[in-house]
């Protein structure tokens, strides 16, 4: 399968396969910047998918880790061209929090996503209204435009649910507090709630809920997210990531034991929530009562 068109995991790919080749080549990260005239910091943040790289430090790159396969190297250094373009999700560059367009890139070209929300209904999930009201009580001084702008970003991601030929799966849980905490007021949550429990109901969309009874449980710390990609093809190597949102900014994690760690996390959450068709009949039950 070729690699995605999305440019932020053409760029992590592009970004691990680079890394892994020049430590099978046993060679260091200063050796290899020194031989491209490249500042040590841009090299690394080309390994990490953060920066592009040029198709022809690419390709020199190729010849330093002694990558002779013509098929390998047309895929790479076309990966690196491509990682150049721009996406859908860079005309809201103006609004887009720090480092958060790292994220719409990977979820748009995610092929699984398992979210935990402690707090507010995921986004993918949400109403426009919901969201404009979440946004605005996360943002008091941001403008109309720019909470109108963010909300619509929002409500563009979700085009992931519905995207032709393999469409995201998404298995979200929520704690049963994001239901009953009336963002927006009564009339927009119940709208919200029915929403989530119609959306509950398609295919690709699992949706569980981890109630107050459950008491102490692994999300106390707070919500985080898993996202896997379809194969990268027998030339490219792609890693699931997990993304955990902070105060202090975003988080990736790559290596394959965090991503254990965080996956093993989920999985004990999955196991204290309620079941799918359980879940469903609390958040009808919640909107009724609002």
């Amino acid at each position: 399968m070729p690699a995605p068109a999305g440019r932020t995991v053409r760029r992590r790919r592009l970004g691990f396969e680079l890394r892994r080749l020049r430590e099978n080549a046993g060679m260091k990260l200063d050796q290899v910047a020194g031989q491209l005239d490249l500042a040590l910091s841009t090299l690394s943040r080309i390994e990490t998918g953060k920066a592009p790289c040029r198709s022809t430090y690419a390709a020199a790159m190729l010849d330093m880790y002694k990558v002779t396969d013509p098929a390998q190297r047309a895929v790479l250094i076309d990966m690196a061209r491509q990682g150049q373009r721009k996406d859908w999700w860079d005309q809201y560059g103006d609004v887009l929090p720090t480092g958060f367009g790292t994220y719409v890139g990977l979820e748009a070209e995610a092929a699984t996503l398992r979210a935990f929300e402690g707090r507010v209904i995921h986004g993918l999930l949400q109403t426009a209204d919901y969201a404009r009201a979440a946004l605005r009580a996360g943002d008091r001084k941001a403008s109309e435009g720019h909470i109108d702008r963010l909300t619509e970003l929002r409500m563009k991601r979700q085009e992931v649910l519905e995207r032709p030929g393999e469409p995201l799966e998404l298995w979200a849980i929520v704690d049963e507090a994001a239901l009953r905490r009336p963002v927006g007021g009564s009339k927009i949550m119940r709208a919200q709630l029915g929403r989530l429990a119609e959306a509950s109901g398609l295919p690709n969309v699992t949706v569980q809920v981890l109630p107050f009874a459950q008491g102490g449980h692994a999300g106390l710390a707070g919500p985080f997210t898993i996202l896997e990609f379809p194969g990268g093809g027998p030339e490219v190597v792609d890693p699931g990531v997990v993304y955990v949102e902070t105060p202090a900014g975003n988080i990736y994690l790559e290596k394959d034991r965090q991503v254990r760690y965080w996956a093993d996390m989920f999985d004990q959450l999955r196991a204290q929530a309620l079941s799918p068709d359980e879940s469903r009949q609390l958040i009808t039950a919640v909107g009724n009562q609002i």
